[in-house]
């Protein structure tokens, strides 16, 4: 048992004087120097109290615990109506209450909710932490609702009582009340106190001021210093007198606990009131003093408990029946002696008392195997509480890594509980067993599994229990409890578990997180297909919140050496398929590259192996994105571009431009360079990377627009030159279209009248109404005014009218009427209204600026002289083409009405149509022929007579037709591919249907049916494909050439190399399959090399080479301290690694807990392993001289031996120097025994010595 000793200064004051002189005396010579004790020389920080206070212990820690309160409330208050100061009711929740409300909130941390009441009062809910509320509180009341201010006028004196402690008092008579209250400084004459915010509050603080004004005038305070020893008889048993006191009295009077060493009485009240009590307890302590007695009794230390009782019960009860005062030790003092103080007479049957409660309970120790305990306990303490609900009073404990259990309690019961514990111990100990394995503490958590996977099967499967010990124990001892067998049989597969864990190896990868999610793939599929690849191998990513780069792999070294290359391969690959470039596309022929169902797109994409991204549908970017590796990107950007040339007359020309003119040719945000492509024809014009210093400027496009873009960027930049100016104009947008006119003829004419170059602002630029002019100051001004001048006209809004017959009126609103939307973007914005459904009117109503409403006229007029010349044509083309011909979502459809303007309207579809005849093949049309139409054949076309016929001709040019293609019948299923692969990437990269025949028919014919222009294409696809698979045939014939080579097996792992390094290197320089024999071959010196025949050979010749040189290298082994084996290695092995590479030898150290752990082995040509010899036995020498200071400064610095009395002895028997030297210093304890060393008056250290 470790005995504990609490010194306080004045014990240890006490001690030092009556022990100083007899050890000055006793133990040490007048001449020597005094040696301090350790309190002395590190004296504890002075006792915290306030002043006048004498130093006592401190008190427990439990009393310091304050009750736990709820941590967040809520309050709900009420402005009303006429205090509220945004009383604006028809934005209720958005306007500046709300603003206010949730600017509070940032500030505060607390939630806040705002209601309108019937009364258009405001109701507040604020809800948070106390502090928070109370803030939030006074920023809404200062913010939201009206301030008015008040004076209150008190003692100047009283002023220091509203303030409080460090204004603490202040603060919270602010928060509680909501209000600003202003205290004259201590200097200024004026008792004035200044109260602002809302009248409620204002009358609260008020109130509350005057309330600690008047307590102060009638309050008295009085301190009564009486000895310690009488305050129980003052306070009464449980402080009944001391309450009955105060109740006749009026006064309050503080008694100090038995724990604080204070013998000052605290009365405050009334002066009157304080008086009175005074004079009751100094009556109380001279009576007392006078007839009161002591004794002294010793009583074991670990009975004082029971004499105390729970919360001091017992010695209330004491005090109570006799009136005697039992003065208990501390409970943390050595001191075992109590005393008694009471009238003679009563000390007698106190003193029987305190002998019957220290006897009332008996403690028993029961003896049981430590790992039996929580059997004893039960699974969430049911055997145990069985006991306990039987014997309520018996306490039992059982003590954490001891084998004995305490049992305190009544005798009677006590005997029970023991007897009945006894027998549970001894049925345990015939049916349970226990054993402890040793496993290394790294494999603990596989043990465990996921989730407890493995350790709960292994439980389960064996009942029994088994204890893995936490990461913070440092230990790694596995305990196994249960029947005996179990625990043999869990033992051994948990040894087998961790053996194979011994030849697994954590391998860590340093891979950017950005490629994370790209190497685990969607749904985990990538990473799905390694881990199916290497089985045996964990691979744990990072969490992504943690952004970190390292990758854990873990499994057989050879397995996770294998992942990581595969790993790091891919991780290189996608750095390299990183690089992206944009390629500027008309947005017409987006929908050409993309190809039917994507079939173009994703024919560029797998053959240039890029990612391809192209913007929506409904955004007005033109730029398509590849991202790929260099050289494919660049692939497929050609193709791509090739793709649009062969679908327009695209042409691209560079004209040169000086670099230092570039970016006021690009213009504010792209805003010049924008206009020129728009104005012809929606060109493209790439400027170099700026500061590459290229003056070369591309232009893309129609041959005719390139042309002329390229004169206007050279005349701008003549411009730009010589003279340059720009003006700024404002104008609606709805203006913008109307100012440029059908394509851009308006705009078109005021350049070239006033030679100003006009931009109007793109759709995602902020300023919308802003029109810039470019040019020479005397075009820009002229431009200027006029379109100032027709600005303004626009501004002038009429209303207009106009006859339109009522069969033409469906056309211009039906869908949703688009083409009245058009005709507002067009003109101004200007309002078109057509007459009711059923109201045979014929009159159109226009609103908007006369231009805009004029030109909307002669544009309407224009769509009816269009409406009246229309024509229906009739193409016959057979209904089960009909679905080919409209495309995917009737695109192709789309795309000649839209071509032709022309109205196509398809049959109903007959049901019965499957007896039709047989496509046409080989190109063979007999639409006029053969083919009879009926009425589901019949297409009808509406629109005028030329473009009718035009349309026509596109519908019949979408006719899908059939050829024949003669392909060897060996190489079917080579075109058709694995799982039909092949095939089907041809289909969707031609846009065509190809029919294999079946194998049994053993035909040579396969068939191609599509557009005319997409077989053709197919057909040479295909003709192409078979030239390459007949290609490939003839090179793996070539490739099957095989040698041998015999090469004693021990030589392998070296051709191998480390990581398969070497032989990777001849595979890849000799383009050949190097192939070593496996573990049950019967030639294991056999090695096979396949390839072209003079790779074959050539490669066969290096292995020859490669085997000689390893038949003349030796392996000697030396001596190198193990001490120096670390350093000789280096960080990771890289100073090892860079040895080996530069004397070109292999050097391998012996294993942990080898016989030999100075032994290394060295292998090389002779020469090589001399000298790397000689360089470690040199290494060895310089590292040694560290080694052995290293180890000398330890020994020095050890702490002096406890057998030597804290002296340190050399070998001659003669005393060293001693240093500084304390006496009774912690680490001088004896073993087994605590100290505490006060700190500080509030923070005691427990120092423990075994």
């Amino acid at each position: 048992m470790s005995s504990v000793a609490v010194l306080t200064q004045e014990s240890f004051a006490e001690h030092r004087s009556g022990l100083k002189g007899e050890e000055i005396r006793g133990g040490v010579t007048e001449d020597e120097a005094y040696i301090p004790t350790y309190l002395e020389a590190f004296p504890p920080l002075p006792e915290k109290g306030t002043p006048g206070e004498k130093s006592g212990e401190p008190s427990g820690a439990w009393s310091r615990i304050r009750p736990i309160k709820a941590s967040v409330i809520t309050q709900v208050f009420h402005v009303p109506l006429e205090e509220r100061r945004y009383k604006d009711n028809s934005q209720f929740g958005e306007g500046e209450e709300a603003k206010v409300c949730l600017d509070i909130m940032q500030k505060t941390g607390a939630h806040i909710e705002l209601s309108l009441a019937k009364d258009q009062g405001l109701s507040i809910m604020v809800t948070g932490k106390l502090d928070s509320v109370m803030k939030a509180r006074k920023e809404i009341v200062a913010r939201l609702q009206t301030q008015a201010s008040a004076t209150v006028i008190i003692p100047k004196e009283h002023h220091r009582f509203v303030i409080g402690k460090n204004g603490e008092k202040l603060q919270e008579l602010e928060l509680k009340t909501a209000t600003k209250i202003a205290i004259p400084r201590p200097d200024d004459p004026s008792a004035n106190i200044r109260i602002t915010g809302t009248k409620e509050g204002i009358e609260k603080a008020r109130h509350e001021i005057l309330l600690i004004s008047a307590e102060q005038d009638k309050r008295a305070v009085e301190r009564l210093s009486l000895e310690k020893a009488f305050h129980p008889f003052i306070a009464g048993a449980y402080n009944r007198l001391v309450q009955e006191l105060s109740q006749e009295t009026g006064a309050r009077i503080s008694i100090p606990p038995p724990s604080l060493h204070k013998d000052e009485i605290v009365i405050t009240g009334e002066k009157e009131a304080v008086a009175m009590a005074i004079a009751r307890i100094r009556g109380i302590y001279e009576e007392k003093k006078r007839k009161t007695t002591t004794i002294s009794v010793e009583v074991k230390k670990s009975q004082h408990k029971y004499i105390i009782g729970p919360k001091g019960n017992t010695l209330q009860e004491i005090m109570e029946s006799t009136g005697v005062s039992v003065e208990m030790p501390q409970l943390d003092s050595p001191s075992e002696t109590i005393i008694l103080r009471g009238e003679p007479d009563k000390l007698g049957p106190a003193l029987t008392q305190v002998y019957a409660k220290a006897k009332s309970v008996m403690v028993v120790e029961v003896t049981a195997p430590a790992w039996l305990h929580r059997f004893i306990i039960g699974k969430k303490g049911q055997n145990i509480s069985r006991i306990t609900q039987q014997l309520p009073k018996v306490h039992i404990e059982f003590a954490d890594g001891e084998e004995r259990i305490s049992l305190e309690g009544p005798t009677e019961e006590v005997e029970q509980a023991r007897a009945q514990i006894q027998e549970m111990i001894k049925d345990l100990m015939c049916r349970m067993d226990y054993t402890e394995v040793t496993i290394d503490q790294r494999f603990h958590r596989h043990l465990i599994g996921k989730n407890g996977a493995n350790i709960n099967r292994i439980k389960e499967q064996y009942k029994v229990s088994v204890r893995i010990p936490q990461d913070t124990e440092r230990s790694g001892l596995v305990r196994i409890e249960g029947d005996p067998q179990g625990v043999q049989l869990a033992r051994r597969e948990l040894i087998e578990m961790a053996q194979r864990m011994e030849n697994e190896r954590t391998k860590d990868m340093i891979v950017d997180q950005k490629f994370h999610r790209t190497i685990i793939g969607q749904k985990g599929e990538k990473i799905k297909e390694v881990r199916d690849k290497f089985p045996e191998v964990i691979i744990n990513f990072p969490d992504p919140s943690q952004k970190s780069d390292i990758v854990q792999l873990r499994g057989p070294k050879n397995e996770v050496e294998k992942c990581a290359k595969f790993l790091q391969k891919m991780i290189a690959d996608l750095i390299e398929n990183s690089f992206s470039i944009s390629v500027p596309i008309f947005k017409q022929f987006h929908k050409n590259i993309i190809g039917k169902g994507g079939a173009n797109i994703k024919k560029i994409r797998e053959e240039t192996n890029t990612k391809i991204d192209l913007p929506t549908e409904n955004s007005n970017s033109e730029m398509i994105i590849i991202t790929g590796k260099k050289a494919n990107c660049e692939a497929a950007r050609d193709r791509i571009l090739t793709i649009q040339r062969d679908l327009a007359n695209i042409k691209e020309s560079e004209v040169a431009i000086p670099a230092k003119l570039h970016n006021s040719l690009i213009g504010s945000k792209g805003c010049l360079v924008r206009s020129v492509m728009e104005e012809c024809g929606g060109v493209h014009i790439h400027f170099p990377a700026e500061g590459s210093g290229s003056d070369k400027v591309t232009i893309r496009g129609p041959a005719g627009e390139v042309e002329k873009a390229r004169k206007q960027l050279l005349q701008l930049a003549e411009e730009k030159q010589v003279n340059n100016f720009t003006a700024e104009l404002q104008a609606k947008p709805e203006y913008h279209k109307f100012l440029i006119g059908r394509g851009g003829a308006n705009i078109r004419r005021v350049r070239d009248r006033t030679g100003a170059r006009i931009i109007f602002p793109s759709p995602d630029e902020p300023e919308q109404e802003l029109i810039t002019i470019v040019g020479k100051e005397e075009a820009v001004r002229l431009a200027q005014r006029e379109l100032e001048i027709l600005v303004k006209n626009l501004d002038d809004v009429i209303e207009g009218s106009m006859v339109v017959d009522v069969r033409h009126h469906r056309h211009f609103v039906c869908r949703r009427g688009q083409v009245l939307r058009e005709l507002a973007e067009e003109y101004g914005g200007v309002a078109v209204s057509f007459p009711r459904t059923g109201a045979h009117s014929d009159r159109v109503t226009l609103k908007g600026a006369k231009d805009c409403v004029e030109a909307a006229k002669r544009r309407i007029q224009e769509i009816i002289e269009d409406l009246e010349t229309q024509v229906a044509v009739e193409v016959a083309i057979p209904q089960r083409h009909h679905r080919a011909v409209m495309g995917p979502k009737g695109s192709r459809i789309q795309q000649i009405t839209r071509d032709y303007e022309v109205q196509i309207k398809f049959p109903e579809r007959e049901e019965t149509a499957g007896s039709e005849a047989a496509p046409q093949e080989n190109g063979d049309a007999c639409l006029d022929g053969e083919f009879v139409p009926r009425k589901c054949d019949i297409i009808a076309i509406s629109g005028r007579a030329e473009k009718c016929e035009l349309a026509r001709t596109a519908l019949l040019a979408l006719v899908p037709i059939t050829v024949d293609v003669e392909v060897p019948y060996d190489l079917h299923r080579y075109i058709i591919g694995q799982k039909g692969s092949g095939i089907r990437k041809m289909m969707e990269g031609y846009e065509v249907n190809i029919w294999v025949p079946q194998p049994e028919q053993q035909s040579d014919v396969i068939k191609i049916t599509g557009q005319v222009t997409n077989v053709e294409r197919a057909r040479q696809g295909l003709l192409e494909r078979v030239k390459e698979l007949q290609a490939e045939q003839e090179d793996r014939a070539l490739r099957s050439f095989k040698v041998t080579l015999s090469v004693h097996p021990k030589y392998h792992p070296k051709i191998i190399g480390r990581k398969g390094a070497v032989i990777s290197q001849i595979r890849k320089d000799y383009d050949v399959n190097v192939q070593f024999p496996d573990k049950g071959d019967e030639q294991q010196d056999m090695i096979v090399i396949s390839g072209y025949e003079r790779n074959a050979e050539e490669a066969r010749a290096a292995i020859g080479q490669l085997v000689a040189e390893l038949q003349d290298m030796v392996s000697e082994d030396v001596l190198l301290d193990h001490r120096v084996h670390a350093r000789i290695i280096g960080a990771r092995g890289k100073a090892i690694r860079k040895l080996m590479e530069e004397f070109k030898v292999d050097i391998r150290f012996p294993q942990p807990g080898s016989d030999d752990p100075d032994r290394v082995s060295v292998s090389g040509l002779p020469e090589n392993v001399d000298n790397a010899i000689d360089h470690l036995l040199n290494l060895e020498e310089e590292y040694m001289l560290t080694v052995t200071e290293s180890e000398t400064m330890a020994a020095y610095m050890k702490p002096p031996s406890r057998s030597g009395g804290g002296g340190v002895t050399d070998e001659d028997g003669r005393g060293a120097t001693k240093g500084f030297v304390v006496r009774d210093a912690p680490w001088n304890v004896p073993d087994g025994s605590k100290v505490r060393i006060p700190v500080q008056s509030s923070l005691l250290i427990l120092i423990t010595y075994t």
